[in-house]
């Protein structure tokens, strides 16, 4: 199977680590917005294609963990499917939280991409966020953006997730993550 026909995800395939990534999100124990860093790895492994029908999706499946820096406890993990429709042009990402939350995001690319986007909103048909009963009382996640760039041996990220929480009397808030990753 030739990588190529993973379109823009091709270059994702293999796995990576960083050092330098930034969160910014509430922390319950100080009571206040924070800003850390934290390393990451991720994997992404071949799965193949996958037909719906006459859709044809070239898809990756991968796990990342990050820790807080100086810290071996793993702070955030989740895993999930990336997908390439060459079909629509377009990019999916799929993953879950251990929070048992999940995000279908998506957007459109063209095979040759190095960049792209991709977002996802609560109550959307197509691209959207589910959560469970406690999180969409305390901490709903509304929207979900990101955007990814894949050059060589370099893999960046910034992602914003707004979140309406109940401890700021339900204003939202945007907790981002970016970071620079790679190829090990």
């Amino acid at each position: 199977m030739a990588n190529e026909e993973f379109g823009p995800l091709a270059g994702l395939i293999g796995s990576w680590r960083g050092e330098s990534g930034v969160n910014v999100s509430y922390d319950y124990e100080q009571k206040k917005v924070i800003e850390e860093t934290y390393t990451e790895e991720m994997t992404f492994k071949i799965v193949g294609d996958v037909d719906n029908g006459k859709q044809k999706i070239w898809c990756l499946d991968y796990i990342t963990a990050a820790k807080r820096t100086g810290s071996d406890d793993i702070f955030h993990t989740e895993l999930g499917f990336w997908g390439w429709d060459p079909a629509r042009g377009e990019v999916m990402r799929c993953f879950m939280v251990p929070r048992m939350s999940t995000i279908l995001a998506g957007g459109t690319a063209k095979a040759d991409d190095t960049s792209f986007s991709l977002s996802a909103k609560i109550g959307a048909e197509d691209w959207g966020v589910l959560s469970n009963p406690y999180l969409l009382e305390n901490a709903k996640c509304t929207r979900y953006e990101s955007s990814y760039k894949i050059d060589g041996d370099t893999f960046s990220y910034e992602e914003n997730t707004v979140m309406a929480m109940k401890s700021m009397d339900g204003k939202e808030m945007d907790h981002t993550d970016k970071h620079t990753l790679t190829r090990v």
